[in-house]
């Protein structure tokens, strides 16, 4: 993607993230279930309609970010009907997914390093050096999703946590690493990515508890989630120079 679609990574954008993952994770049971396409037959068109917006995002020269975090909310949409997929459909053991999964993110994120990210990484700085959104990115993002998915679940099923104790368990950890970072750590290419892996799983719990039937229910979880992400995107704006560094 153009740098002038990109956001600054910052509390505004963690925010963004966390009620994208949040949100993602509703609508991925919302595709699966609700719309009855199940875990797979949603995934060719969330593809297509990522592939629709990484094409227009080509061609388009105005300074807006809504590609990127539009390009968000289907990759994680993706992911969690991937998860569901290998965990549900397949019933495969959740540490050995999680375990191949994490293999997997090691090695896209390395591949991408060495074949793409390194070149660049003299030439940019600050939230440049992470958020590429790039072929190589879209894809570590869509397999930390998987991973952060397949994580909260865990916690919620093999633990008998449940969504709430889940919840209770995993949001003081993400906390945590915010807190960590605090100096800039986020900048880090390893610390951000695991960062992500932690606010999918997150999200995971937290969008499973809201979206309970003792609680908001799917529908309704999906469509308020879907105006709290929108709305902070909308009202947070960030700093103007921010944005014409971008767009320079």
């Amino acid at each position: 993607m153009q740098q002038m679609h990109l956001p600054m990574l910052g509390a505004r954008y963690w925010a963004a993230l966390c009620l994208a993952s949040i949100f993602g994770a509703n609508m991925g049971d919302f595709f699966a279930r609700d719309l009855g396409l199940g875990h797979v037959y949603g995934l060719p068109f969330l593809a297509l309609a990522l592939a629709i917006v990484l094409m227009g995002e080509r061609f388009d020269r105005s300074v807006h970010q809504a590609y990127y975090w539009t390009a968000i909310i289907i990759v994680r949409t993706a992911a969690t009907n991937v998860a569901d997929f290998l965990c549900g459909d397949m019933k495969l053991p959740r540490t050995l997914v999680i375990l191949g999964l994490a293999a997997l993110l090691i090695i896209a994120l390395a591949a991408s390093w060495q074949f793409a990210w390194r070149r660049l990484a003299e030439k940019t700085r600050g939230s440049d050096s992470v958020l590429r959104a790039d072929t190589g990115y879209w894809a570590c993002m869509f397999i930390a999703g998987s991973l952060g998915t397949v994580i909260g679940d865990y916690g919620s099923h093999d633990l008998h946590l449940g969504d709430a104790g889940a919840s209770l368990v995993l949001v003081p950890i993400l906390a945590l690493l915010f807190v960590i970072a605090r100096n800039g750590l986020l900048h880090s290419l390893w610390f951000y990515w695991v960062t992500v892996v932690t606010v999918r799983a997150a999200g995971t719990v937290v969008g499973d508890f809201v979206a309970g039937k003792n609680m908001l229910g799917l529908p309704a979880s999906t469509l308020v989630t879907g105006i709290l992400f929108v709305s902070l995107l909308a009202i947070w704006k960030e700093p103007t120079s921010s944005r014409l560094v971008h767009a320079d």
